[in-house]
């Protein structure tokens, strides 16, 4: 493996001073090259939508969104996933990171695991991965064998593969059915990716999360309106949401989410529709759980 043919290691002359100068000139210069990350991920929009409906797809026919990766890109995906039970009220199942080493990798490093092409198979092979699921494989080098190994695993299956990487025309990037690959350009310090590549693959999963739970109905205009009360925080959100979507008082609001048990689909049904918990649960079942059409309705 040659480092200076891999497109992540590349020097950055603009910041080859960067140890010498002010921290205000560091900190400029950094947020300079950040400035850089979305116009990269806007070029691969066209591919970002292709995947998020491929995603979306197989979900909607039972399927789950699975993220494999290593080191920085694989807590990227782990938290990715981790957030969707609490905006989404999806099942933890549905969508989750795969992180080669393991649990204990997202604190501390596990040396060579991501060396392990076996491992990525293994680990897809524990969570019975399936020709339904979609597999992200996610390296912004292109290369990680981990990586390779668990998309080479993905395909064997039939499975739908995606890849999310910032070395287009990478073996990660060409093996995929559908390959995004960001490019940020060269780091700010030589080769770290937790950097611009680390915020552009962010970017790009909260893309793909995003869009497939919205077309599964998990957000009706702009409110997450299956989001699950776990907290207080969450608890004041659902009656935000629903007094926002029903244009009804916080009074109201309250009244109605605690006859559903604070389940705001149900509540801004219940409301617009003038129908009962039961009622307005057979009504969003019957449009696939999409509030716009639940209400349209009327």
């Amino acid at each position: 493996m040659e480092l200076s043919k891999i497109a992540t290691e590349r020097s950055n002359v603009r910041t080859s001073h960067i140890d010498e100068i002010s921290t205000l000139d560091m900190v400029k210069l950094i947020n300079d090259e950040d400035k850089k990350v979305a116009p990269a991920v806007e070029q691969e929009l066209k591919n970002i939508a292709a995947a998020v409906d491929m995603i979306a797809g197989q979900l909607q026919q039972g399927g789950r969104l699975i993220y494999s990766g290593c080191g920085t890109s694989g807590r990227l995906g782990v938290l990715d996933a981790a957030e969707c039970p609490p905006t989404y009220s999806t099942e933890p199942e549905l969508v989750m990171g795969i992180i080669a080493g393991g649990d204990h990798a997202m604190f501390e490093a596990v040396e060579g695991s991501e060396d392990n092409r076996l491992l990525g198979a293994g680990d897809l092979k524990s969570i019975h991965f399936s020709k339904r699921d979609v597999l992200v494989g996610i390296a912004a080098s292109g290369r990680t064998p981990y990586v390779l190994g668990a998309m080479e695993y993905a395909k064997s299956l039939g499975a739908c593969v995606i890849a999310v990487t910032c070395c287009p025309g990478s073996e990660i990037d060409t093996m995929a059915d559908i390959g995004i690959a960001p490019d940020p350009g060269p780091e700010v310090v030589t080769g770290s990716t937790r950097m611009k590549s680390g915020t552009a693959q962010k970017m790009v999963l909260n893309m793909l999360s995003t869009g497939a739970m919205i077309h599964l109905g998990k957000v009706y205009g702009n409110l997450m309106v299956d989001v699950k009360p776990s907290n207080e925080k969450l608890v004041q959100r659902c009656i935000t949401i629903v007094q926002n979507a029903a244009k009804v008082s916080r009074e109201k609001a309250v009244s109605v989410l605690e006859r559903c048990g604070y389940h705001p689909k149900t509540a801004i049904v219940m409301i617009l529709r003038e129908v009962n918990e039961k009622e307005a649960v057979q009504i969003l079942e019957a449009c696939n759980g999409h509030v716009a059409a639940a209400v349209r309705k009327i």
